[in-house]
This record gives C-alpha cells, structure tokens and sequence, in this order.
C-alpha cells in the first residue's frame, strides 16, 4: 500500500513537471496572440478614426461649394474648421487634428478615377473655373505622417518592418439634387435684364421696369402657352436624374410626379452643358398637375405625402375669375392669367406687349392678377445684378402707366412693400391656412416654383430626349392649382442656381 501511494506521488510530480515545461512555451504564444489582437484593435481604431475625419471633411467642404470661387474658398475654410474640432488616438483626451490643404480636392463628378484638383489651385484670387465644381474629395495620407502611422507594439517582435503601419482612408461628397422644378419653358428674351419704359397719362417722367428674360415681375402667367418662336405652345419636360453633358435617354413623362412633389432633381447642376428635354403633351399636365397642386393642401390623385411635400402655409386662390378671388383689383372679375396673343407671331401675353400696340387689352381684366406675390420692379442704371437686399420696387400708384387701359387697385392691398401672400390673417381675403395632420408642417414659400428657362432658337428643342441649353432659373409663385391644361403662375424674378442645393452627400 505504502509503495502504491509513493509511486502515484511520483507520477503526479513529474506531470506537474511536464506541464511546466509546456506552459511557458504556451504561455508566450497565448500573450503574443493578445499582441497581435491589441495592436490589430489599435489599427482598426485608426482607421475608423480616419474614415469618420474623411466623411466629416468631406461633407463640411461639399456642402460650401456652389459653382463660384467664394463657394470653394469657404469649402476650404470650412473643411480646416472641421478637422481641427476632431481628435484621434485614445491617449488622454486624444491628439488634435493637424490640417494640411494637400488632404483636399474638388473635382466635376463624385467618381475617384475621375479628373481631382488640389484645394492649392484654388488660392484666393484664382480666376480658375468653379462652375462645374460641385464635390470634394478627402485623402488622409495628405495630413501629417503622424495620423496615418501605428506604432505597433507586439507585431514589430515577429517582424521589423511592421514596426510602424500605414492606415489610410479617403472620402467624397458632393451635390445630389438641386432644388428645381423637372419641367421647362423656353426665356421669352436673350435678355437677362432690360429697361421697359412707359410714360404717364399727359407725359411726364417715364417709369423704367426691369424685365428679364422677356418676364414682367408681378405678372401671372401660363407657363403652358407661352412661345418666344411661334404660335404653337413650347413646354418642356427635363430629365431630372441626367446630368448635363450625358446622352440620356427617352424617359416617360408621368414619372416626372414624384419630382415635381419636392420641386427636386437628382442632378448637382443644370448650366455649363446641354441638359435632356421632351415637350409635354398636347394636355401638357395630365400625369402631372395633381402632384403640382400638392402647395394648395391637394393630395388627390398624387403619390405625394403631406409629411415629405407639405403644403404651403397660405393657400388662398389668387382667382380672379373668382368674386372672392382677388379682392385687391378693380375690376372684379377677369381673366385668371393675362391674356395670351398672337398679334406679334409669337405666343406671349397682352402684358408684353409695348405700350403703343394695337392688341393692348380692351378689357381692363385681361391683365390677370397683379402683384400677387411680387411686385414689379424698378430697373437701375445701368441695369446691373440683383443686390443682395433685391431691386427697388413700385408702389401701386404706378399702375395706371404700368398697365395701359388695366385695372386700379382697391383700398385694401398691403401697404408699404408687402404683398398679398405675405399676409398672414383672414383680413381682407389674402390667407387661408391649410388644415394639416400631425406630423406635417406647413411651409412658406412652397408655391414658389423654380422653372428652367430653356434658350430656345427658332426650331425650340425637337423630339423626345433633345438637348436643351438653361438661360436662367426664373421663380414663378403658383396663384392658383394646376388643372391638366394650366399652369398659371406669377413671375417672381431670377433665382440664382447656387442657391438651390438640394441634398449633399457621400458617394461610394
């Protein structure tokens, strides 16, 4: 028994024995796998670290630039701002930023085998060509070597050359859509500014009004019977997810809908190049009149939700066909746009007409409704670019020479530079509000409509999927609903297409 016990005591000690001698080999494997994982957990850090500075960058600078230089000077500024708030590593607090401009780009598409030039090209001053420039790209291998090296702490004992590895991320962001309605008209002038003089009753001092691309300011047009080169309507349907200068393709024309809900489309610009274009049916609004009059709290027969595509926050009917439509005007009633002519052998308005024309209007109605949303404007001398705080106005004493042989205003319009829209009470018929559900905010400004004009020659653009070139963006405040035929709208004056940013996104 004795000689049992002592025999098993020996072979425990020499397992205890053969488990040391295996445990410090194991041991040292075990800790350099812990290692290897703490330095691959360090790596992967870095490169999150690095990816989140990219983004952040990337879209702090894109959403700056607007086809000018002072958008890309303001993209640098804003994308130094934003990599010197953030931190990487996790010693302490972490270690600022260091921005270097070698890290920044801007290119014309958001491809990364695309044509990419340095922000150092841009310096203030440059005469470089911004127009196209709506991307940014960020490459973090051109900040300091610091940020983008990981000083390894296990994986150099295996190999010398891992010492120290390399991480690297990079990120583009860029414009996605632009702000602007899928549907086009032709500029009714080459004109981007002009004077149109008229002289009062009994002489006088004449009264110059600016008029741009052929559109009076506070006039109600149909956009669906207008042609500067015939006689025969020009009305255009845009492409809205072809950039310019792409070929495109034919496209169907009712699913320009969904668009026409948000007044957006899927491209960062439309100036610089050709843009695709389809003329509109002969009921140039059948698929698509439901989701225009969206504004009017009208979601009937349109695939738009009241929560994406609110109505506006006045939707009071600016009808003048209507006894309770336009209270402002004497007369009472007429014509609920002014009234199209030929006379000229083009398909313009009576409202366009010069002041010692035959066919001027012989009822004083068919001027349409005056001055809904904007009022006519004064042109300066020389006639120069809007400033910032707008042009100078007329005031309604104005429209007996404005308007020859055309209606006078009542007591009741706003005084001062106001405008029936931007009333924001029942008082004198100008407001109604929209009944809206939860969740839905009515917003101002939403029958504003930003319409290409298109430059149009005397053949207009033919056929389907024909390239077109834009003058200009005209901004046109919708008085009354579309119907299948109509689309009677106020011209408002020229909205710059810097302005339009739409969303601003990162790209693959």
């Amino acid at each position: 028994m004795g000689k049992a016990m002592a025999s098993r005591r020996k072979i425990r000690s020499r397992e205890r024995g053969a488990f040391a001698v295996m445990f410090v080999p194991l041991l040292i494997v075990i800790i350099g796998f812990c290692g290897l994982a703490l330095d691959m957990g360090r790596l992967y850090n870095r490169k999150v670290d690095l990816s989140g500075l990219s983004k952040a960058v990337a879209l702090a600078a894109a959403r700056e630039l607007n086809g000018t230089p002072e958008g890309i000077q303001q993209a640098k500024l804003k994308a130094r701002e934003t990599a010197e708030r953030l931190r990487y590593s996790y010693y302490g607090s972490g270690i600022p930023v260091t921005w270097s401009e070698a890290a920044l780009s801007f290119g014309t598409s958001p491809s990364r085998s695309g044509t990419w030039t340095p922000a150092s090209d841009f310096g203030a001053g440059s005469t470089a060509d911004a127009s196209r420039i709506y991307f940014a790209k960020v490459d973090s291998d051109g900040l300091d070597a610091d940020i983008s090296t990981v000083d390894t702490i296990f994986m150099r004992i295996l190999y010398s050359s891992l010492a120290n590895i390399h991480v690297q991320d990079s990120a583009v962001a860029g414009r996605a859509s632009i702000n602007v309605m899928p549907i086009a008209v032709c500029a009714m002038s080459t004109e981007r500014a002009e004077a149109r003089n008229a002289t009062p009753g009994g002489g006088g001092t004449a009264l110059s009004e600016l008029v741009q691309y052929g559109f009076r300011r506070g006039v109600s047009y149909d956009l669906m019977q207008l042609n500067p080169n015939g006689t025969s309507p020009a009305r255009y349907a845009v492409n809205p997810t072809v950039a310019p200068g792409a070929a495109g393709s034919a496209f169907t024309i009712s699913r320009l809908a969904p668009f026409l809900c948000n007044g957006t489309m899927w491209v960062p610009r439309l100036s610089g190049d050709d843009i695709r274009v389809s003329p509109l049916p002969s009921s140039p609004l059948v698929d698509l009149h439901a989701a225009l009059n969206s504004r009017f709290n009208e979601y009937g027969g349109s695939s738009c939700q009241s929560n994406v595509s609110p109505p506006d926050a006045n939707i009071k009917k600016y009808a003048y066909d209507q006894v309770d439509g336009v209270k402002w005007m004497d007369p009472a009633l007429g014509k609920p746009a002014a009234l199209t002519t030929t006379a000229r052998n083009k398909l313009e308005t009576v409202a366009d007409l010069p002041d010692d024309h035959a066919s001027l209007p012989s009822s004083r109605g068919d001027y349409g409704p005056l001055w809904s949303y904007a009022r006519a404007a004064r042109a300066p001398t020389p006639v120069t670019a809007e400033p910032s705080g707008g042009y100078s106005s007329f005031d309604t004493a104005s429209w007996a020479t404005l308007y020859k042989s055309g209606p006078a205003t009542l007591g009741t319009y706003p005084g001062s530079t106001s405008t029936p829209y931007q009333a924001t009470t029942a008082t004198n018929g100008f407001f109604a509000a929209p009944a809206v559900p939860a969740g839905t905010v009515a917003t101002r400004h939403r029958r504003v409509l930003h319409i290409p004009l298109l430059s149009c020659s005397p053949d207009n653009p033919a056929g389907a999927n024909a390239s077109a070139r834009v003058a200009a963006i005209g901004k046109f405040f919708m008085t009354v609903p579309a119907t299948q035929d109509t689309l009677i709208a106020e011209f408002s004056g020229l909205v710059l297409e810097q302005s339009l940013s739409g969303e601003v996104r990162l790209y693959p």
